[in-house]
């Protein structure tokens, strides 16, 4: 069989630890004898990233602004431990945060429903979509350890010099303080991005935050999204019999946990950072979401929504076995190839995406499925497959269909 063509490189944003590894395997056995893949590659593994000044990341994030589409592996974002463990020269940002700032977009994370596999919530029957804003807050903060007694302001120079302050504490003693921001701009981004979303799949939309506490910062989301919805999108929600409300954060949480999914919900940069983690393994394993980065501009970024497993890449090490769930990283790749295709116009290409999903989900299916899965499925007599014989299990399945 010829391989599907491509006309156009995808961006390919390597990544860490297991999920490192977990992406050759991906590529050697499930795309590379179907696809004659074209990519711009970039490593964006936290070793590389510090030779590099971090400029990789930026480098990445202008050339998915070049070509449209990426594909991004898990990267770790170090904390003090690693900074000892890769001797770093800095703690560097997060390469998600830094890619998403520099694209403007939202990220929407919808679990992946499989057979076999129930949600802990026992009434949801449809996935929930998170919506979640890429911008600011804690992603892009400045902070401040006090070392002693001390008054702290929150302090804006305008550009033509006059100043704006507000005292945010008088310290006795040591302390901290952290700085967060927002625009305008992006939050508009944010709120288009969603309301377009909702139309598409034509899903209600909630978006919650905590205006009731943050009297400025969160009740500005909370006005720029309504402002925005009804002077655009009022008309055409009620077209469509789908609707747009705003709650409070708290609210959303414990109405969520009784409804019965088919929505949206929207959330600020942190609040749907732990709230797409909490849905995705109340829906089954963290390993089963699906995360893309659409930008105002028509670009976007898939990834797996789970972080680079660590714990499974120091056994892989040692030479220990792991079960490792690799689905969320498989449809990161084929949401970028589908994209690509449609982009291009590549039907081929398209199909190939669809039947590589098909082809993972009726393998657990059948019962042949990683650890993760193997706790909590409702199949009986399942056989449990190591990281790799789980790929070469799907690529029986997908030889199989093609």
């Amino acid at each position: 069989m010829s391989k599907i063509t491509m006309t156009t490189p995808l961006v390919e944003m390597d990544g860490d630890e297991m999920t490192r590894i977990l992406w050759q395997f991906i590529k050697d056995d499930l795309i590379l004898p179907y696809v004659d893949l074209k990519t711009e590659y970039y490593d964006l593994g936290l070793k590389y990233r510090n030779e590099t000044d971090d400029q990789v990341t930026i480098d990445s994030a202008n050339a998915t602004k070049k070509y449209g589409v990426a594909v991004k592996c898990a990267t770790i974002t170090p904390n003090a431990a690693r900074m000892d463990e890769y001797n770093l020269k800095q703690m560097w940002k997060s390469p998600n945060g830094t890619i998403r700032a520099m694209l403007d977009g939202t990220v929407f994370r919808a679990p992946i429903i499989v057979k076999g596999i129930e949600p802990c919530v026992k009434n949801w029957e449809k996935p929930i979509t998170l919506a979640r804003h890429a911008y600011g807050d804690v992603y892009k903060n400045t902070e401040i350890k006090v070392p002693s007694a001390g008054k702290a302001e929150l302090v804006f120079t305008a550009a033509d010099g006059t100043e704006t302050r507000e005292l945010i504490h008088e310290f006795d003693g040591p302390g901290i303080i952290q700085g967060i921001h927002n625009t305008e701009k992006s939050i508009s981004s944010f709120a288009r991005a969603c309301f377009n979303y909702a139309i598409d799949t034509k899903q209600d939309i909630w978006f919650a935050t905590k205006d009731t506490i943050s009297k400025k910062y969160d009740h500005t989301f909370k006005d720029i999204m309504q402002d925005i919805y009804d002077k655009e999108y009022d008309a055409k929600f009620k077209e469509l019999g789908i609707e747009y409300f705003y709650t409070l954060i708290d609210d959303a949480v414990a109405r969520v946990m009784k409804a019965k999914g088919g929505f949206i919900w929207a959330c600020k940069n942190y609040d749907g950072d732990v709230m797409s983690d909490m849905v995705s393994s109340a829906f089954g394993s963290l390993a089963m979401m699906t995360s893309v980065l659409v930008s105002p501009d028509g670009n976007y970024e898939y990834e797996a929504a789970h972080g680079t497993v660590m714990r499974h890449y120091y056994k892989h090490l040692k030479g220990e076995e792991t079960s490792t769930n690799s689905v969320a990283t498989i449809f990161a790749w084929t949401g970028a190839l589908r994209k690509r295709g449609e982009l291009d116009n590549l039907p081929d290409l398209m199909a190939f995406a669809d039947k590589l999903e098909a082809a993972t989900l009726k393998t657990i299916e059948e019962g042949k499925m990683t650890k993760d899965l193997a706790l909590i499925t409702s199949l009986k007599d399942v056989t449990v497959l190591n990281s790799e014989n789980f790929i070469l299990a799907v690529k029986e399945t997908l030889d199989s269909m093609m």
